[in-house]
């Protein structure tokens, strides 16, 4: 006989509980990726490659072909035809005959040359331009080539005309200078280089003057260039 006077020590157990809630976890369901945006990132990425590898291999082309730049000297300036005005207008008229030497001190590369623009200066006062035709070096090879500059009744600031005459009668001589300019190419097999702008300087180039004519005196001058 069951005996009631004790007491409840329990709850009876449900007849349905609820799963716990890690039974079944919940997945926020994962982005979808953009394949337009997928597409460009990798081309981007090859084209950045090919670009730095690209890169990579022309650095070290011209590296191990070490190109160096050209050599110019003026071997000759002679003057004819000179003549100075010093009335109302000051004119000045001449024939100015440059000689002069290019060098390709390169071992693997040849050098193109295209057409070089020529100035003659006296100090910063520009006397005539000229034109130097395209030519090609090979390596190790040097040419001979000449600019002639013209000057007919040209006018002048009276200073210049101060000058020369100045230099003409203190010094014997008096000093050019000869700019030239233009595009070249370095070359060497079927590798070639980009177009650089070559810049020459030639200067302080002292011609004696003696009644209408003059020639260079000192011998053969070299030439600043840059590139």
């Amino acid at each position: 006989m069951a005996d009631h006077s004790r007491p409840v020590t329990g709850y009876p157990q449900p007849l349905n509980p609820h799963p716990p809630s890690s039974a079944f976890p919940y997945h926020r369901p994962l982005p979808r990726a953009n394949p337009r945006a997928t597409f460009l990132r990798r081309l981007t990425a090859i084209f950045i490659a090919t670009f730095v590898i690209l890169g990579a291999i022309i650095l070290i082309t011209w590296l191990a072909l070490r190109p160096r730049r050209p050599h110019f000297r003026v071997d000759s300036l002679s003057l004819s035809k000179f003549t100075l005005s010093t009335n109302s207008s000051t004119l000045l008229t001449g024939n100015w005959d440059l000689r002069f030497t290019v060098r390709n001190p390169n071992h693997k590369l040849t050098i193109y040359y295209d057409a070089m623009a020529a100035s003659l200066y006296y100090k910063g006062e520009s006397i005539s331009d000229t034109s130097v035709p395209p030519f090609v070096l090979g390596t190790r090879e040097e040419t001979a080539a000449k600019a002639t500059f013209a000057a007919v009744s040209r006018y002048v600031d009276r200073w210049v005309v101060e000058g020369i005459n100045w230099e003409k009668t203190v010094r014997g001589s008096v000093n050019f200078n000869v700019r030239m300019a233009g595009w070249v190419r370095f070359r060497a097999g079927a590798w070639r280089g980009r177009r650089r702008f070559m810049r020459v300087y030639c200067g302080e180039l002292p011609v004696k003057v003696s009644g209408k004519g003059g020639t260079l005196v000192g011998g053969p001058r070299r030439c600043v260039v840059r590139l």
